[in-house]
């Protein structure tokens, strides 16, 4: 029996069965459906994306998987050379895992064994926001902060190492001001969160954040997992404001595959890189580095770049505020919208009740959460797809 995710497993609805999938459309027995989610983000050119698809076949003829444990190949050589030249500042140093909860382990790991690699033991603290999300592994529950998640945690108590902070520069300031000196990193979805709830924040946040960083001496980790290659309009948040760790994920592959990767500056690289075998990253996820994973993430680079990702975005963005622009209803609290996400909250969860299957019946795969009826679509949508998506949302709310 399948333990699907997210679910009460003895109420939950049946899922949709897929038996193929192309372009932005999943085909069910009856019916195909425009997925409005790019399933969970991450399927940004489209399903069985053609380029995609033939590296991994290519690379498949010759193996799909060697540890990178004593052995290396071409395929992740040239995946890690293709970020590092690719990537904006020194962020050259590429630590591979499979999934990105895992990256965001490896980032936090990374940041505390940092300072006890430079002798700074009593930097125990991490900075997160209110509101965060960064995968369901524990660590990254416990710098998360939303109970509807990581309720589970309850039962430990507070954590004493973790502060969460709302996304307005007195706080920040604040925060600062009171831990810096028992602060190994902050970490951040810059600009959107997202299963916190697709909420939305000012860049002059994370400048001032980069400030107090560079200042007191702590590291500053951006989780784009889900902001990254173009979601909020930037190719990658960290192109303006450039953190010292990026963890990516999601769209690295273009969904076609599991594959994160954490990656260091030279600061952070240079305080692991020494005679002392006890100032190893000491970490090692079996399928990092897979060669079928990097082989479909260096064709989604490419790929990304002769798409010019940056102006299909803004051109959703722009059909996306034409076709909310003005849109109200009094179960609405609020529409918010950045590059490639829009966000409609609504007051009361009850709400959004049954808008799965009716977007089902109206050809469009959806998957609200809790008060928010989103949608994160694939970027090689027409004009006329992205409109219907935003027509059947709205029909929704007209229907009463």
């Amino acid at each position: 029996m399948i333990w699907y995710p997210y679910e009460q497993m003895k109420t939950m609805k049946a899922p949709y069965e897929i038996i193929s999938a192309e372009g932005p459309y999943l085909h069910t027995q009856d019916t195909k459906l425009l997925d409005s989610i790019s399933s969970w983000w991450s399927v940004i050119y489209g399903y069985h994306q053609p380029q995609i698809t033939e590296a991994i076949c290519r690379q498949a003829a010759k193996f799909s998987h060697v540890m990178l444990g004593g052995l290396t190949h071409e395929a992740v050589e040239e995946l890690s050379e293709k970020l590092a030249s690719w990537l904006p500042g020194d962020l050259d140093y590429c630590f591979f895992s499979d999934s990105g909860s895992v990256a965001v382990e490896v980032a936090l790991k990374m940041a505390l064994q940092y300072y006890v690699n430079c002798g700074e033991n009593h930097r125990k603290t991490v900075l997160a926001l209110n509101h965060a999300y960064h995968g369901d592994t524990f660590k990254t529950m416990a710098v998360g902060d939303d109970e509807d998640y990581h309720f589970v945690l309850q039962v430990y108590g507070d954590n004493p190492y973790v502060v969460h902070i709302p996304t307005d520069i007195a706080s920040l300031e604040a925060a600062f001001d009171r831990y810096h000196d028992e602060l190994n990193c902050f970490i951040v979805e810059p600009l959107l969160q997202g299963a916190g709830g697709m909420r939305m924040y000012d860049i002059a946040f994370l400048k001032r954040a980069r400030e107090l960083c560079d200042a007191y001496g702590v590291l500053l980790i951006f989780d784009e997992v889900a902001t990254g290659f173009g979601r909020t309009g930037h190719r990658f948040v960290a192109d303006a404001v450039l953190p010292d760790i990026l963890v990516l994920g999601k769209g690295l592959t273009g969904g076609h595959i599991g594959h994160a990767v954490t990656i260091a500056n030279q600061k952070v690289f240079a305080a692991f890189y020494d005679d002392a075998p006890e100032k190893a990253l000491m970490h090692g996820p079996t399928f990092m580095g897979n060669a079928l994973a990097c082989a479909a993430a260096k064709a989604a680079i490419d790929l990304f770049d002769r798409l010019d990702v940056p102006s299909k975005v803004a051109h959703i963005e722009e059909i996306t505020r034409r076709e909310l622009s003005g849109f109200t209803d009094p179960r609405i609290r609020e529409i918010r919208i950045m590059g490639g996400c829009a966000c409609i909250e609504v007051y009361d969860a009850e709400t959004l009740s049954g808008y799965q299957q009716f977007a089902y019946e109206h050809g469009v795969f959806a998957r609200p959460f809790l008060k928010y009826l989103y949608s994160m679509v694939p970027y090689i949508l027409t004009d006329d797809e992205l409109v219907h998506i935003f027509s059947v949302m709205k029909e929704w709310f007209r229907r009463g």
